[in-house]
C-alpha cells in the first residue's frame, strides 16, 4: 500500500478510530492503529508478532484489529458496496440477459466456508461438513463478477440455506424490501405474463419467488435440461468470483512473505 492510499484511508476512518488522551497515558494514534490492523489483515501474522513489532500489548492488538476492521467496514461500505436500488438491480438484469442469456436474472449467491480456528467453547458451532471449522461468506455476484451482496459471520455447520435464513439479505428477501425491479415480460414468453426478477443458486438453497436453483433429479426432460444448464451457467459466476478473491488473497500474502531478496530473483 502506498503512503498516498494509506493516507486517504486514515482520512476516512481516522475519526471513528481516534482515542482520548487520559492523565494516565497517552492514547495510541489512529496511524499507528490504522497500521497495526493492516498489518494483521495483510499477512495474518500472530497477534504476539505484531505486538512485538509496534511494542504494544498482545491484548491491545486484539482490541484494536476489532475496532479499526469495524471502523473500515463503516466508512468505505456505502462508497464500495452501496445497497443496490431499482435502477441498478436493472442493470444487474441487463447483463445477465447479455452476457450469460438469463434473464430477469439480478444475482448469483453462494456460500464460502472461510477456515478459521475455533474460538473457546464454541462446541460444534463452526464445525463443518468439511472436518474444518469456519465460518460462512454469503455473497451476490452480478455478472461481471463484481460483489453487491454479502454478508459475512454465518456459523460453518449451517448450510448454505440455513445461512440464507439467518442472513439480513434473507430475510430482506422473504419480506420483499429488496427494491426488486416489478415483474416484466420475458421476449419470446409473453404468453406466461410478467415474471419475477430472480437470484439464481444451487440445489443447497430454498426454491422461493425471487430464487431459483435447478431441477432435482438425474432424469429430467429436454426442457429442464436445457434450463439447469441455463441457470448453472449464470450461476457459475460467483464460483469464479471466489476462485479470484482467493488467488487475489494468496498472491499478496505470497508477495508479502517473501523477502525482498526473493523477490529480485
Amino acid at each position: 500500500m502506498s503512503k498516498e492510499v494509506f493516507d486517504e484511508l486514515l482520512g476516512k476512518v481516522g475519526p471513528l478510530i481516534t482515542k482520548v488522551d487520559t492523565h494516565l497515558r497517552m492514547s495510541i494514534g489512529p496511524a499507528e492503529r490504522l497500521a497495526i490492523c493492516l498489518r494483521y489483515l495483510a499477512t495474518g501474522d500472530s497477534y504476539a508478532t505484531i505486538a512485538f513489532s509496534y511494542r504494544v500489548g498482545r491484548s491491545t492488538v486484539a482490541v484494536i484489529v476489532k475496532e479499526v476492521a469495524g471502523a473500515i467496514w463503516t466508512a468505505l461500505v456505502e462508497e464500495c458496496m452501496p445497497v443496490p436500488q431499482v435502477e441498478d438491480w436493472r442493470a444487474i438484469a441487463a447483463g445477465f440477459q447479455e452476457r450469460w442469456e438469463f434473464p430477469n436474472c439480478v444475482g448469483a449467491i453462494d456460500g464460502k466456508h472461510v477456515v478459521i480456528q475455533a474460538p473457546a467453547n464454541a462446541g460444534s458451532l463452526y464445525f463443518n461438513y468439511k472436518s474444518t471449522h469456519s465460518l460462512v461468506l454469503l455473497a451476490v455476484v452480478d455478472a461481471e463478477y463484481l460483489f453487491r451482496v454479502v454478508d459475512v459471520g454465518g456459523f460453518g455447520r449451517s448450510s448454505d440455506s440455513g445461512s440464507l435464513r439467518n442472513s439480513a439479505f434473507g430475510e430482506s428477501l422473504r419480506d420483499g424490501s429488496l427494491q426488486l425491479p416489478p415483474d416484466t415480460v420475458i421476449a419470446g414468453s409473453a404468453r406466461r405474463g410478467p415474471l419475477p426478477h430472480v437470484f439464481v443458486g444451487d440445489e443447497a438453497f430454498p426454491l422461493l419467488d425471487n430464487l431459483l436453483r435447478p431441477f432435482p433429479g438425474r432424469h429430467l426432460t429436454c426442457e429442464r435440461r436445457l434450463f439447469n444448464y441455463r441457470l448453472s451457467r449464470a450461476r457459475l459466476v460467483v464460483e469464479c468470483a471466489f476462485g479470484i478473491l482467493s488467488t487475489q488473497w494468496r498472491m499478496l500474502r505470497r508477495v508479502i512473505t517473501t523477502s525482498p531478496e526473493d523477490r529480485l530473483l
